[in-house]
């Protein structure tokens, strides 16, 4: 067992480098090897989108697939047009609304309003101010 030895008013504990070297390793393996496990794990949840966003996402492909066959059906009238659009837009505009905090969110909600970008569908003025307002928190 080390001698304790006083020095003014500071206790030390005589213990020699290689012991201290030997420990100090340990606790550096130990809590890096810690610190992945556990950063990894956040990551891996982080990438995962909400149950909310998948819903709005869900909602808007169903609305785009609903548009869709209202614009090729034939006999329909432009009223079901009219509504299936109104529809698409206010499911998009949820989209583009909503404030992805976690990583998965804004992976996801980045991936699938650039998707709908490259089919040239996300051009109204309102679809930007949802997306700026939906970055901003409210303090």
């Amino acid at each position: 067992m080390p001698q304790l030895e006083r020095r003014g008013e500071i206790t030390t504990t005589r213990i020699n480098r290689r012991a201290l070297l030997a420990h100090s390793g340990a606790a550096v393996f130990g809590s890096t090897v810690a610190a992945t496990a556990w950063a990894s794990e956040c990551t891996r949840r982080d990438r995962v989108p909400t149950d909310t966003l998948q819903a709005l996402i869900e909602a808007h492909m169903t609305a785009y697939a609903r548009f869709g066959r209202a614009v090729h059906e034939t006999g329909g009238s432009s009223g079901d047009h009219d509504r299936a659009s109104r529809q698409e837009e206010k499911t998009l505009l949820a989209i583009c609304a909503y404030p992805a905090v976690s990583g998965g969110d804004r992976l996801a909600k980045a991936r699938y309003l650039l998707e709908i970008e490259a089919r040239g569908e996300l051009d109204l003025p309102e679809h930007i101010q949802a997306l700026l307002r939906s970055t901003i928190s409210e303090i």
